[in-house]
């Protein structure tokens, strides 16, 4: 039988009297003392921010909690329709639906830059002569030629600039978190533009996967921070839909528009809308 891995976590502890968190004690150290973004840069990092870094780190969770009525929002209003005795249920439907298209696309944008700058010399950065328009254009290429997305570019709604991405760059150079990942951002930006003739500005997610570059996060944080920040929006959605339901009548609306042209094949001519 093979020797098993000791279990092993640093995280947390606790005994009948304290409860202790990454060294801290929940209690005494951080209850009353930390907000909660700090508290979640503990968790992700393993230590309390700097007064720069909580600024910037509860700027990006705030910028990501919520968007409107988007797939993630309509996910979990349809759901807690079904089954309002679980909002856990309604909360982790609309999770599931963040990806590299909705919020998820903070952690391509993020890897994206990362690997720019970390490529091997014989890789785009040493060709572009760590130039960073010259290595812009090499990603926007790569990406073209491969017939992907390039993440964190575009918005649907916020163009020719995404409001957020101005403020989180104008708090980034406030707090010393403006240097060549968010540089590299925007040059991508300006290659893309040129190259698909039309404005292709920073998204949020962009903006927020360069400046967890700034910050020394991974892509992989920067993918949980999305997940935790959207967890609160989702609450309150649903606390909404409790209040004010809108899911059961959103279904019918589809449902009709949708099956329309069925319904009046069979009878004939158009079946009654259910709207009054």
């Amino acid at each position: 039988m093979s020797q098993r891995t000791p279990l092993h976590t640093d995280i947390a502890w606790s005994t009948p009297e304290a409860i202790g968190v990454h060294g801290h004690d929940l209690c005494n150290d951080l209850l009353g003392e930390v907000n909660f973004g700090d508290m979640a840069f503990l968790e992700v990092t393993g230590r309390l921010p700097t007064p720069p870094q909580s600024r910037m780190f509860n700027a990006i969770l705030v910028t990501l909690v919520e968007h409107g009525i988007v797939p993630s929002t309509l996910a979990a209003r349809m759901t807690y329709a079904g089954a309002p005795e679980a909002m856990q249920a309604a909360v982790a439907a609309g999770l599931l639906g963040l990806g590299s298209v909705f919020v998820g696309s903070t952690e391509g944008s993020a890897r994206m830059l990362a690997q720019a700058f970390a490529a091997p010399d014989d890789g785009p950065a040493a060709a572009a002569g760590a130039d960073l328009p010259a290595l812009a254009e090499a990603i926007v290429r790569t990406h073209r030629t491969q017939k992907k997305i390039i993440p964190g570019l575009g918005h649907p709604i916020h163009k020719p600039v995404d409001p957020r991405t101005v403020r989180l760059f104008a708090i980034a150079e406030q707090t010393g978190f403006h240097g060549r990942y968010v540089a590299l951002m925007q040059a991508v930006a300006q290659a893309a533009s040129a190259a698909f003739g039309k404005p292709m500005p920073i998204n949020a997610t962009g903006a927020i996967g360069a400046l967890c570059c700034e910050m020394g996060l991974s892509s992989q944080v920067s993918h949980g921070l999305g997940v935790m920040a959207r967890a609160v929006g989702l609450v309150g959605h649903v606390l909404e839909e409790a209040r004010r339901p809108m899911a059961v009548e959103l279904w019918h609306r589809a449902e009709d528009e949708a099956t329309a042209h069925m319904r009046g094949r069979l009878h004939g001519q158009a079946s009654p809308s259910r709207e009054p």
